[in-house]
């Protein structure tokens, strides 16, 4: 099994990309009120600020801020995909998902990076309001309905 040395870095914030197993399907737009509701209750137990996050078909990125006292994101991570996961119709699935009692649904590893600075936290911001636009999905984020572009729109962060 394979055992990461993941940096703890408390207050800093991280970026995140997390992607189905299957890429091209479009579960996490179809489905994406449990998506939602996963990572709500997840928050409540395990709390963490959202800077950014945007929900395509098959990956979503986001930015989040972990209390100083607390950098386990990884269980943050599995509990959401586990909520999320439950929520979904049980797929065929191979003998090692079915040992770790999986549904087949995620990749079981996600991609983070640690912000250095303000302007590392601006480029990952851009890149998360970016991406529906980058993919094809829409020609301004403003357009892209499953983005936090529209939360900090309202709030004046977008210039």
């Amino acid at each position: 099994m394979s055992r990461y040395l993941r940096p703890r870095l408390p207050g800093v914030p991280i970026f995140f990309t997390v992607a189905l197993a299957q890429w091209g399907g479009r579960v996490l737009v179809e489905q994406v009120d449990h998506l939602r509701n996963a990572v709500r209750v997840t928050r409540v137990e395990r709390p963490f600020g959202i800077d950014a996050w945007v929900v395509l078909p098959d990956h979503l990125h986001c930015i989040w801020r972990l209390p100083k006292e607390d950098c386990d994101y990884s269980v943050r991570w599995r509990l959401i995909k586990a909520r999320f996961s439950r929520a979904m119709p049980m797929g065929p699935l191979r003998d090692s998902q079915r040992a770790r009692q999986e549904r087949g649904i995620w990749q079981r590893r996600f991609w983070e990076h640690h912000i250095r600075d303000d302007e590392d936290h601006a480029a990952h911001l851009r890149y998360c309001w970016l991406n529906p636009v980058k993919h094809g999905y829409v020609e301004r984020p403003e357009d892209w309905p499953y983005s936090s572009f529209h939360r900090d729109k309202a709030a004046g962060k977008v210039a």
